[in-house]
């Protein structure tokens, strides 16, 4: 019986068609493996900004928003100090509406009386009694009358018009400061949006704050009284606009420890400066404010030692930092 003869293997050549295709493929994958793990192909990694640089981004930026925080408080506080000069000028204003009405309602009762019935009897009596001479010195005694009543009428409406012209400027200043307002609440959606978009670019971690050191020699009781209570408020959140007692900006705090001490301050850095004695830096003395930038944007309250207790920003509670993250523009000493 025949049989078939066998295969015989060439030798460098596959017997299959195709294999030196695939172990060349092999090849190049294990080579490019290797490389992959040698470090030699890999993308180029973009490293995250540590937390470090993410805090600097929001400090730069946040001294763009402040002053705009800053500017929201003066108008709020402009507005409620002309608001009450408005409401306390139409108490004055009632009064004189009510005489200026009765005096013309006089004026117009003897008019209406002399036209429908003509002079009083006292009256007609005594032009009918007159003697000729004397009917034109009876005469300029009605016109003095007559003028009397219009003098007080115009004495009246000559006050009147005093308050209502000093009234008509206070109506336009607040409607003024209340379009001020608005466009400044147009502007706190856009600031809210971008604290919360700086935020959510900080890594989730728990914030501890440390509590304010302890201060020796405060000789002035309402600048210990301010110290105590800025102190206790270490640790609550800053929230813009906010004046205490759950939360607050950097003048609502300072506002909020003075107030305490019986000292009231605007809630407003600019009039804060100018309400507070102006004191050097090496007068300087715990309890005083400490006031920031050629704009005067921050204020925080001075413990000595180069530090501060004080509300510095969004999405960084009330805490104690040195006064020598930012440049001093100079010291104020409430009361």
């Amino acid at each position: 019986m025949a049989t078939m003869p066998l295969h015989r293997h060439v030798p460098g050549r596959s017997s299959r068609p195709g294999g030196l295709r695939r172990a060349a493929h092999r090849l190049l994958v294990l080579v490019a493996a290797a490389a992959v793990g040698a470090g030699l192909l890999s993308a180029p990694a973009h490293a995250e900004p540590s937390v470090e640089e993410i805090e600097r981004q929001i400090d730069k930026q946040w001294q763009q928003l402040e002053p705009t925080i800053e500017q929201y408080n003066k108008v709020r506080s402009q507005l409620k100090v002309n608001r009450k000069k408005s409401a306390d000028l139409q108490k004055k204003i009632q009064p004189l509406a009510l005489e200026a009405e009765l005096a013309m309602n006089r004026v117009a009762d003897l008019a209406s009386r002399y036209y429908v019935n003509g002079p009083s009897q006292e009256i007609g009596a005594m032009l009918l009694n007159a003697k000729p001479d004397l009917l034109g010195e009876q005469m300029t005694m009605l016109e003095r009358l007559a003028a009397y009543e219009r003098q007080q009428l115009e004495s009246v409406m000559k006050v009147r018009k005093k308050y209502d012209t000093q009234k008509a400027k206070l109506d336009a200043l607040i409607a003024d400061q209340e379009a001020k307002e608005k466009q400044l609440a147009a502007k706190k959606k856009q600031i809210d949006a971008k604290i919360k978009q700086l935020e959510r670019s900080l890594p989730v971690t728990t914030v501890k704050t440390t509590n304010c050191p302890t201060i020796n020699g405060v000789v002035s009781a309402a600048a210990r009284t301010a110290i105590k209570v800025a102190c206790a408020q270490v640790g609550k959140p800053y929230v813009w606009g906010a004046t205490g007692p759950n939360s607050f900006d950097c003048s609502g705090l300072t506002q909020y420890a003075y107030k305490a001490a019986g000292i009231y301050l605007t809630h407003f850095t600019g009039a804060q400066w100018n309400e507070g004695k102006a004191i050097s830096r090496s007068e300087a003395r715990p309890g005083d404010l400490v006031f920031f930038r050629s704009d005067l944007s921050h204020v925080g309250l001075y413990l000595g030692n180069n530090l501060m207790v004080h509300a510095p920003r969004a999405g960084k509670p009330v805490n104690v930092s040195p006064i020598t993250t930012m440049p001093v523009a100079g010291f104020r000493r409430p009361g």
